[in-house]
């Protein structure tokens, strides 16, 4: 049996695993791909120990962070877009004129 535990280890190497990625890569769309795999270990943490306590707030809550990590993409999406049109790549080492 699977028990609450493994979840969370589970969802601490997700997370680890996402922030390595944010740390470590340069590319806009895969940093954004990291941050959504840390939103998703959370997720996975809100749901585990919701079902462990038999109590449904944690799993209401996660629909709640479902929500903004979706504005989060489409705004992002469309960051990247804009400064791949304006500067023709999305290495974020590169993009360093943010400046107004």
């Amino acid at each position: 049996m699977i028990s609450l535990s493994h979840y969370l280890i589970l969802a601490a190497a997700l997370f680890a695993l996402g922030v390595l990625g944010v740390f470590l890569r340069r590319n806009a769309i895969v940093i954004f791909m990291c941050i959504e795999l840390m939103l998703n270990a959370v997720n996975l943490t809100f749901i585990a120990v919701s079902r462990y306590l038999q109590d449904l707030g944690g799993q209401v809550f996660v629909f709640f962070v479902m929500t903004v990590a979706a504005a989060e993409v489409a705004v992002g999406l469309a960051i990247i877009v804009v400064v791949f049109r304006s500067r023709g790549t999305i290495r974020v080492d590169e993009i360093h004129t943010m400046k107004g």
